[in-house]
C-alpha cells in the first residue's frame, strides 16, 4: 500500500496500466513477429508490463496467491527480456530471449485479462460462473494459441539489428 492512496485508486491506476500494458504488448510483439523493432512500443510495453506487476505487490498481501505469482514470474521473465536487449543488435540467441520472454509476459498479462473479464464483466460472468466452462476455457485457449504463434514468429523473424 502507498499512504494516503486508497485502494480503489490503486486499483483504478493498475487496471488502467495492465490494459495499456497488453495494448502496447499485442502491437511490439505483433511488429516483432513481422520483423519490425518498433523501439518506442517496446519501451512502452515493458514499462507498463513491469508496473503492472510492481503495482499488485502495492495491494493489501494475503498470502501467495495465482496472482502474487504471476507477479513474480512476469518479473522475472521482463527482467530477462531487459537483459537480452542490449545484445539484440549483435547476437541472434538475445533476440530469441527477448522474444520469447517478451511474449510469456504478455501471455500473463493476457490469461489475467481474460480472468478478469470472466470474473468482471455482466456480459461474461453468466457464461462461466466457476471459469471451468467451454467459453472460458476457449478463450484461454485462443489466447495460448495467438501468444504461441507471436512467440515463434518473433524468435524466428524479430530482427536482429
Amino acid at each position: 500500500m502507498i499512504p494516503g492512496l486508497s485502494i480503489e485508486a490503486l486499483l483504478t491506476f493498475h487496471v488502467g496500466v495492465s490494459l495499456v500494458g497488453i495494448v502496447t504488448g499485442l502491437v511490439a510483439m505483433a511488429a516483432l513477429a513481422g520483423g519490425r523493432w518498433l523501439r518506442g512500443w517496446q519501451a512502452a510495453f515493458l514499462i507498463t508490463t513491469a508496473l503492472t506487476s510492481l503495482t499488485g505487490f502495492l495491494f493489501p498481501f494475503s498470502g501467495v496467491t495465482p496472482a502474487f505469482l504471476f507477479g513474480v514470474v512476469s518479473m522475472a521473465l521482463l527482467a530477462l527480456a531487459a537483459a537480452a536487449l542490449p545484445s539484440r543488435a549483435t547476437r541472434r540467441i538475445a533476440t530469441i530471449v527477448y522474444a520469447v520472454t517478451a511474449t510469456l509476459a504478455l501471455y500473463l498479462n493476457l490469461v489475467v485479462l481474460v480472468v478478469q473479464s470472466f470474473q468482471k464483466l455482466p456480459a461474461l460472468q453468466p457464461l462461466a460462473p466457476t471459469q471451468s466452462e467451454p467459453p472460458f476455457l476457449v478463450a484461454q485457449l485462443v489466447v495460448l494459441a495467438v501468444a504461441v504463434i507471436i512467440g515463434f514468429l518473433s524468435a524466428r523473424r524479430g530482427k536482429v539489428a
